[in-house]
C-alpha cells in the first residue's frame, strides 16, 4: 500500500510538472512581467510596444554587448523612453569569445562548408542571461524578436526551454498580424517608434552583429542571382581595394585557443577584435552563400567573418603539426555534425556536450604559432611551429635517412592492395 501511494505522489507531481510545461507556450496565459532580448532596432522596438499593448505587463529588457559596435547607451534610453520597467545592458564580448566562439572554433566548425555560424553561436549566450535576468526579477515569460521563417526562434527557445523548462516564451512574429517589414514601419510611423534607415534613407538590411561576424540579409540579397552593392559591407574592403602589399602577421596557440598576436598576449575578445580589423582590412572575411535553414528553407545571406575566417586557417595550421592521422581525420568527421547542432540551436544538448569533450581531447597539445600572410582576400599560412610536433624532418626528407626503409613500403602497398586484387579477379 505504501508503495502505491508513494507511486500515486510521484505521478501527481509529473503531472503538474508537465502541466507547467505545456502551459509554457500558452499566448492566453496570464503576464505579468516579460524579459525582451531588445536590440533597439526596429523589430524589437515595435515588439516591445506591441507587448505593452496586448499583454498588460511590465517590460524588462536585455541588451547583450557582443561586440556588435551599436550605441548601447542609446538602446537604452530608448527603451526607457519606451516605458521599460527594468533595463539591462551588460558586457559579455569576454564572455562570449572565450566560452563559445573559442570552443567552437576548436572544433573548426563551419555549416555547409562556408558558414562559420556567427549568429548561431550567440544565441545560447543570449538566451542563458535572459533565463537568469528572468529568474532575477521574478519574470514569468520571456521574448525576442525572431521571425516565424527563421532558425534564431529556434535556437533561442530551444535554449529557454532548456535551462527552465516551465518559461512562458512569446514570439511576437508567430502571434501578430503583421507579416512583413513594411508592416512593422507601418505600425512604428503610428507609433512615433523612430525607424532606422541605410545611407541611401531606406529601410536598412536585416543585420546580426557580433565579435565574430556581421550578416545581412533582405532586399536585393533576396535575389541569389544579383551581386550585393559594396557599400553594404561595414567591416572589410573588397579584396580588390586591399593594399597591393601584403601584412605578415604571427598568431599563437595554447591548447586550442589563440592566446597572442605577434607574441602580445591578449584577452580572448581583444584577439579577434584585433584580428577583425587587420582583416578587415585586408579584404579577409566575406562569404556570399544560399544556407538550408533548420526550418526548412533556402535562404541567401552575406557574412563578413574577418577574425573567425584568420582564426581558422592558424588553428588547422597548429593541429596539422600536433594531432595525429587518425585522430584529425575522425575529429573532421565529427565536425559537421557538431556544426550542424550548433546551427539548429542545440547548444545545451547533451549530444553538442559528449562531441565537445572529445574536441577538447584533443586540444591538450595544440599549442604553437602561425605565421601567417594577409594579402587581399587571402589566408596564407608561411609558417608553424609546436613544441609537442609530431613532423620529424629526419623522417621526412628526401635525403638519405637512418629511420625509413623504403623497401618496407611494397609489403605494406601489397597488403592494402590485396582486396582490390581479388575484387578485380572475381568481378572482372
Amino acid at each position: 500500500m505504501r508503495a502505491t501511494k508513494i507511486r500515486k505522489q510521484a505521478d501527481k507531481k509529473n503531472c503538474s510538472a508537465l502541466k507547467q510545461i505545456k502551459t509554457a507556450g500558452d499566448p492566453m496565459a496570464k503576464i505579468s512581467k516579460v524579459v525582451l532580448a531588445y536590440s533597439g532596432g526596429l523589430d524589437t522596438s515595435v515588439i516591445l510596444k506591441w507587448l505593452q499593448e496586448n499583454y498588460k505587463c511590465d517590460i524588462v529588457t536585455f541588451t547583450a554587448d557582443l561586440g556588435q559596435g551599436d550605441e548601447l547607451s542609446e538602446a537604452a534610453q530608448k527603451a526607457k523612453a519606451m516605458g521599460a520597467k527594468e533595463i539591462f545592458v551588460e558586457d559579455l564580448r569576454e564572455e562570449f569569445v572565450r566560452d563559445y566562439v573559442f570552443p567552437m572554433l576548436r572544433s573548426n566548425a563551419i555549416y555547409e562548408g562556408v558558414y562559420l555560424l556567427g549568429t548561431s553561436i550567440a544565441r545560447p549566450l543570449i538566451a542563458k542571461r535572459q533565463i537568469e535576468i528572468a529568474i532575477e526579477t521574478g519574470a514569468d515569460a520571456v521574448a525576442h524578436g525572431a521571425t516565424g521563417k527563421g532558425n534564431d526562434q529556434v535556437r533561442f527557445e530551444l535554449g529557454y526551454y532548456a535551462l527552465k523548462p516551465d518559461i512562458h516564451v512569446i514570439s511576437p512574429w508567430r502571434e501578430w498580424a503583421m507579416a512583413s517589414r513594411k508592416a512593422l514601419i507601418e505600425y512604428a510611423s503610428q507609433q512615433q517608434i523612430p525607424v532606422p534607415t541605410d545611407k541611401q534613407g531606406e529601410p536598412p538590411y536585416s543585420t546580426d552583429a557580433n565579435l565574430l561576424h556581421i550578416s545581412y540579409e533582405g532586399k536585393v540579397l533576396e535575389d541569389p542571382w544579383k551581386t550585393p552593392d559594396e557599400s553594404m559591407f561595414e567591416w572589410t574592403v573588397s579584396p580588390e581595394m586591399a593594399p597591393n602589399q601584403p601584412q605578415v602577421i604571427e598568431v599563437g596557440f595554447e591548447q586550442g585557443d589563440a592566446v597572442s598576436v605577434d607574441n602580445k598576449r591578449l584577452s580572448p575578445a581583444t584577439i579577434l577584435e584585433l584580428l577583425n580589423r587587420l582583416g578587415g582590412s585586408n579584404g579577409i572575411g566575406r562569404t556570399d552563400l544560399v544556407e538550408s535553414r533548420f526550418v526548412g528553407m533556402k535562404s541567401r545571406g552575406v557574412y563578413e567573418t574577418p577574425g573567425g575566417t584568420i582564426l581558422l586557417a592558424a588553428h588547422r595550421a597548429v593541429e596539422s603539426l600536433t594531432l595525429d592521422r587518425a585522430e584529425m581525420h575522425l575529429k573532421d568527421e565529427l565536425m559537421p555534425r557538431y556544426a550542424e547542432l550548433i546551427y539548429n540551436g542545440l547548444w545545451w544538448s547533451p549530444e553538442r556536450e559528449m562531441l565537445q569533450a572529445a574536441i577538447d581531447k584533443t586540444q591538450a597539445t595544440v599549442t604553437g604559432t602561425v605565421r601567417l600572410k594577409l594579402y587581399k582576400g587571402n589566408v596564407i599560412v608561411e609558417g608553424r611551429k609546436a613544441p609537442a610536433s609530431l613532423y620529424d624532418s629526419e623522417i621526412a626528407t628526401f635525403e638519405e635517412d637512418n629511420v625509413y626503409n623504403q623497401k618496407d613500403a611494397e609489403g605494406f602497398i601489397k597488403l592494402n592492395a590485396l582486396r582490390l586484387r581479388t575484387l578485380k579477379k572475381q568481378r572482372g
